[in-house]
């Protein structure tokens, strides 16, 4: 339930409700914070992060006190098991020249503790930003600076949607659109940190072409693995012709640092076996094997998606395996949107938008036995009840120290409009 107002800032004190998780859960879900259409934000379609002091950061995409068109919230931990709900940032106007609007996608945070992100759309041009929330030092309250606004002009992307930035050794950010380039099939982009006093330069490191040449319409982030190239989803699109249904792309900076488009490495092919139509969550890289993990929406053995695992194999290719196909809208979930997170036993945790006990979605684990082989436990099945969140769309966060996993909803809770919830494996 939701507690009455604190005394400084937008900071709400929330009491957790416990629900007992479904018929095949064998976890407990706590719902910390049910979201209501109001100054505090609405509809939260974003992952959370954390910090080390055990802070979460999100976005909510509806909501908030300026034309409620979407709020950045900070969760903190209070006394009691309490915790705070504080907001950051409030968007003001779709149509503001200095405001993005509409935030969908995961923030991201640098070694001082500011916060970047995305919206959907706002800014200059009204086809979505990039901006920056510096941590306060002396000041009581976060500074927001818009960084990029996306330009339909047929050469920058626009609409970066639900896709999360990722952040370089040297500050520069990376991240990708939906909608523009050079074929207005999405692009991936660099935003060049400035020094003091100048501001931040935009490049498009690829245009994608789309179907039968490329991938198109990346909806998720980008990946960096341990040797700073580039890897990331197309929703649609592919090499063959064939199928349309997704690629694996990669980019690496060549020695003079300029980056270069590697090219597919996988293309889905919706053929009963594979996956297809990968989701909104960015890949995860693995550095013990140098893997990557992800998740497409559909496709899969019974066209309900799939957990795949991309592979670099001896010939300096890549090679794709399913581990686990999604099997039923009753006993599993199905539809995963989200991305996988490990947790440091090498297991991996999602959700999905749809299925479980309940039909509303659920959170899963995978494991791996002594063969190699993974199998799901179902952690939780979400439920229309007044209570529960329910269609999560953003995957989970694990708690290093408890294990515990922490999300949210853009659906359920007692006003209708989202949760942020834990789970206690």
């Amino acid at each position: 339930m939701q507690a009455k107002k604190c005394s400084v800032g937008l900071t709400v004190a929330i009491l957790t409700v416990t629900l007992l998780a479904g018929a095949r859960a064998v976890a407990q879900e706590q719902v910390l914070y049910d979201f209501n259409l109001n100054k505090y934000g609405a509809t939260p379609y974003s992952a959370l992060i954390t910090d080390g002091a055990g802070n979460l950061y999100g976005t909510a995409s509806e909501g908030g006190p300026s034309n409620h068109t979407g709020t950045v919230f900070e969760f903190s931990p209070g006394t009691d098991g309490n915790w705070n709900y504080t907001v950051l940032h409030s968007f003001s106007d779709a149509n503001s020249v200095k405001d993005g609007a509409e935030p969908y996608s995961s923030l991201i945070s640098d070694a001082s503790g500011n916060l970047y992100g995305t919206t959907h759309i706002g800014g200059k041009y009204n086809y979505g930003t990039v901006f920056e929330l510096v941590k306060p030092t002396k000041k009581a309250t976060w500074t927001w600076e818009l960084l990029h606004s996306f330009n339909a002009n047929g050469t920058d992307g626009f609409e970066p949607a639900y896709a999360s930035l990722v952040l370089d050794a040297g500050g520069n950010l990376y991240g990708t659109t939906y909608y523009g380039g050079a074929y207005n099939a999405g692009a991936v982009f660099e935003l060049v940190k400035p020094t003091k006093g100048k501001a931040w330069v935009e490049n498009i490191l690829h245009s994608f072409k789309g179907n039968p040449t490329d991938g198109a319409n990346p909806s998720a982030g980008l990946t960096f693995d341990g040797n700073g190239n580039l890897y990331g989803t197309t929703t649609y699109g592919d090499t063959t012709g064939l199928y349309n249904a997704g690629t694996v792309f990669e980019l690496s900076r060549n020695g003079s640092g300029v980056w270069n488009y590697v090219g597919v490495l996988h293309n889905f092919s919706n053929d009963g076996v594979d996956g297809s139509e990968p989701g909104n969550g960015s890949l995860v890289f693995d550095s013990s094997s140098g893997g990557l993990y992800g998740t497409t929406v559909v496709g899969g053995a019974n066209q309900l998606g799939t957990v795949f695992e991309l592979a670099p194999n001896d010939s300096g290719g890549w090679t794709e395996a399913v581990l686990y196909d999604f099997g039923s809208y009753s006993t599993d979930g199905v539809f995963p949107y989200s991305g996988l997170t490990f947790d440091a036993s090498g297991n991996l945790y999602g959700t999905t938008t749809q299925g479980g006990s309940a039909a509303y979605g659920t959170v899963f684990e995978l494991s791996q036995n002594g063969s190699g082989l993974w199998s799901e436990t179902l952690l939780h099945s979400f439920n229309n009840n007044g209570v529960d969140g329910f269609l999560p769309d953003a995957g989970v966060i694990v708690d290093a120290a408890t294990g515990n996993l922490y999300g949210t909803t853009p659906g359920g809770g007692t006003y209708a409009y989202g949760t942020v919830y834990e789970v206690t494996p």
